[in-house]
């Protein structure tokens, strides 16, 4: 896992063409905007959480974020202790994003 800044990983993530984002938020914080083509996995699911991250590609390289960065902290050391070797947590998540926002309505 690697925290990475606001610009760090939003500029690592345009360069990243085995890239896949991850939104780890509850549904509600999702309803206010996602960041484009994220998918949306909650981790206050729990084992529920487990689950569907076990179906995603370990190939791939993950950019994790939530609200604040905390919960994507941890969605991070939980996908490492599955197997999931590049997993990027997005610092200040949501709260200090600048980049574009898509609407879920």
């Amino acid at each position: 896992m690697e925290d990475l800044s606001q610009e760090e990983w939003a500029e690592q993530l345009a360069n990243d063409d085995n890239a896949v984002v991850l939104d780890v938020r509850t549904d509600a914080e999702v309803a206010e905007g996602i960041i484009p083509n994220a998918i949306h996995i909650d981790i206050y699911k729990g084992q529920g959480f487990i689950y569907q991250v076990e179906e995603l590609d370990k190939s791939k390289n993950y950019y994790v974020y939530c609200r604040s960065g905390n919960r994507s902290g941890q969605a991070c050391k939980i996908m490492e202790q599955l197997g999931f070797e590049n997993t990027y947590n997005l610092e200040g998540g949501m709260l200090q994003w600048t980049g574009d926002v898509v609407d879920m309505d």
